[in-house]
């Protein structure tokens, strides 16, 4: 019997089941039968502090779960489209918002925003139209809480 024991956790060690423990141990945000923390954040305030706040806040989210281990989405809707109007004269808010994207975060722009808002797409800085339009951004949120997202509004 403890042959069969000794071969099986040499088995899950060959086959890398240890080290995700291991990891898992250091890293209590992360769960050691995989799977990413998923996570929404809702912007819809036009206060520059809170919305570099917000930011701050990512970037902390990112340092304790890991890149990888982490898919986390920013809805706009109302006055929240002005953060990617402001980053177009700021540059540390273009280098922040590249970043977070570069590591693999999803800024979203409910689409009845920019319509009743008669927005310029091409003045909000780093908009995608094919892939950071979403139909409506509460609707949207609503969406993600119902496939198992956090919902966060800082």
């Amino acid at each position: 019997m403890k042959k069969v024991i000794a071969i099986a956790v040499a088995a899950m060690v060959a086959f890398g089941f240890g080290t995700s423990a291991i990891a898992a141990e250091k890293n209590p945000y992360v769960s050691m039968f995989g799977g990413k923390q998923k996570v929404v954040y809702h912007l819809n305030y036009d206060n520059p502090k809170r919305q570099k706040g917000m930011l701050r806040n990512i970037n902390n989210h990112i340092k304790a779960v890991g890149a990888k281990n982490l898919d986390l989405r920013v809805v706009m809707h109302g006055k929240g489209y002005t953060m990617l109007e402001t980053a177009n004269t700021d540059l540390e808010l273009q280098n922040t918002i590249v970043s977070l994207k570069d590591k693999g975060i999803k800024f979203q722009l409910c689409a009845n925003t920019i319509r009743g808002k008669k927005l310029d797409e091409k003045n909000l800085f780093g908009f995608d139209p094919a892939n950071d339009k979403v139909p409506s951004g509460v609707a949207e949120i609503a969406h993600l809480q119902k496939k198992g997202f956090a919902y966060i509004r800082p």
